[in-house]
């Protein structure tokens, strides 16, 4: 599974035209959530009271009883891999999933 965006040049060191790619290995399942900032600021987000910030990168670990509540995972074809839960908060959307394993590039 690999997830690729455009770097945000305000925020980080980054060009306007630089993107960024996250492959996560042993990929088990993943989705895309509407909640984008305005919903994690009016506590829309499952995570909003927990994470520390919107517009980051994070792996849940511990007891979650959040991880599964949400309807529309997509399965993949890695299905007794992936016990990491990763989330990303996207500009405009959540991205999470369960791997194994993740990696990050950049490229132009």
């Amino acid at each position: 599974m690999t997830l690729q965006f455009r770097l945000n040049p305000w925020a980080y060191e980054a060009s306007a035209d630089e993107q960024g790619r996250l492959t996560f290995d042993g990929c088990s399942k993943w989705r895309l959530g509407s909640t984008n900032d305005e919903g994690w600021y009016r506590g829309q987000c499952r995570y909003s009271t927990i994470a520390p910030a919107w517009g980051e990168f994070y792996e849940i670990v511990g007891t979650d009883a959040l991880a599964h509540a949400p309807t529309d995972w997509k399965s993949t074809n890695h299905e007794h891999a992936g016990k990491r839960h990763f989330l990303f908060y996207l500009r405009d959307e959540t991205f999470e999933c369960f791997a194994d394993e993740w990696s990050f590039f950049r490229s132009r």
